[in-house]
């Protein structure tokens, strides 16, 4: 099995897991706990994403990174089947307590677009690692078809419905575990001991532009995306125009990554993060002049919004995969895939307070402005232009 293609398949199969995952987790708690409980599943597995990415670049310079990936995946296997047994013995404690390992086999998912990078050539690496960004098509398409086939064989087989996606996911996260385990041996070799001076902070202009810019796409993204269902639901409309409106979000967010990688190679990840900022800003004054439109203009900031956000997300990728030393990459990339994830636990409180206070129209508007604030670090000319070696690293 070549490299890319293992890669692919791992991130496609933990898409997939965690999407199915943690619906039906949500579905579970609902049913136990009442809906006011529905989003901790979900918070759960976003801190334990956090978590992972903060420990998968340290992990993955002292280990390298194939070690690291099968044993982040192996771990959401066991997250897996302790929120099996949770559902078969009835402890929402249970199915919760598996969340977080659940999480940090998708930190394992993140770390595996810059373990693509590596493997391309310096022209090509924007391309290579946005092709396990638009892995998550699969898991946004797979993942919720999975559900129903999956809660029909557990009832067949005189088991808890729910359980059937929470085992189909455990089978699928193992899949994930066998595609990297045919890694090469020596992908992601750990990197040699640095000095004090050399290591990587975040004050460094080269870790500081990407990683504002990410946590700013995300706070925008997820805030907007959180708050469009229910401001659907407010005006009258049902499922089915919740679905195809949140399909055209995912559309934008995963589907065009592969042009987003072309572009981060063509022109850079700079000014590939430039043209995200600038559809995110379009996104939210689309959302802001139409918040009651769901045939055109909710539909449309969607798309904008999960594309913004990917151009971001591919851009600031990117510049972490490029122009980084070798011995700093995992960490720092690590270190930015913690922040972005924290991030999206934030977001997805912080949105609802804003949609109690003022509606959709001000969730919009704080969505944009946390897509511009980021312009304020990259938007000035700052030494990520420069050789490594001229810039001061702490």
């Amino acid at each position: 099995m070549k490299p890319m293609f293992a890669l692919f398949t791992g991130v496609a199969c933990l898409s997939t897991a965690v999407v199915g995952l943690s619906t039906t987790a949500a579905l579970i708690v609902v049913e136990h706990a009442g809906p006011a409980w529905s989003g901790l599943p979900n918070a759960v597995l976003v801190l334990g994403s956090a978590a992972g990415s903060l420990s998968s670049g340290t992990l993955s310079a002292r280990f390298g990174r194939k070690l690291v990936l099968v044993l982040m995946y192996a771990t959401a296997v066991v997250g897996a089947l302790i929120s099996f047994a949770g559902v078969l013995g009835g402890s929402v404690l249970a199915l919760v307590a598996g969340m977080p390992l659940i999480g940090f086999g998708n930190s394992g998912a993140q770390l595996s677009r810059y373990t693509a990078a590596d493997l391309a050539p310096e022209h090509r690496k924007g391309f290579a690692l946005s092709t396990m960004v638009w892995a998550g098509t699969v898991g946004a398409v797979a993942g919720p078809a999975l559900i129903a086939p999956a809660a029909a064989r557990a009832e067949a087989a005189e088991l808890p419905a729910l359980s059937g996606p929470i085992a189909a996911g455990a089978l699928v996260v193992a899949i994930a575990v066998i595609a990297v385990a045919v890694l090469p041996r020596g992908l992601g070799a750990p990197a040699e001991r640095v000095s004090r001076r050399q290591r990587m902070s975040v004050r460094n202009p080269l870790i500081l532009g990407p990683l504002v810019a990410m946590v700013g796409a995300q706070l925008a993204m997820v805030a907007v995306m959180t708050m469009t269902p229910v401001q659907l639901h407010e005006h009258g409309q049902g499922l089915d125009v919740v679905g195809w409106v949140l399909s055209a979000h995912l559309i934008g967010m995963f589907a065009l990554a592969p042009l987003s990688g072309w572009i981060a190679d063509r022109w850079g990840g700079r000014a590939t993060i430039f043209g995200g900022i600038g559809t995110l800003t379009v996104a939210a004054v689309t959302a802001i002049g139409a918040p009651d439109s769901h045939h055109v203009g909710i539909p449309a900031a969607m798309f904008l919004l999960g594309y913004g956000w990917n151009l971001v997300f591919v851009g600031g990728s990117s510049m972490l995969s490029r122009d980084l030393p070798a011995e700093q990459r995992s960490r720092a990339q690590g270190t930015v895939d913690a922040f972005v994830w924290g991030t999206s636990a934030a977001a997805s409180l912080l949105a609802g307070q804003l949609f109690g206070l003022g509606g959709y129209v001000l969730v919009a508007v704080a969505g944009g402005v946390c897509a511009l604030v980021p312009l304020a670090v990259i938007g000035r000319r700052t030494a990520a232009s420069e050789p490594v070696e001229k810039v001061g690293l702490h």
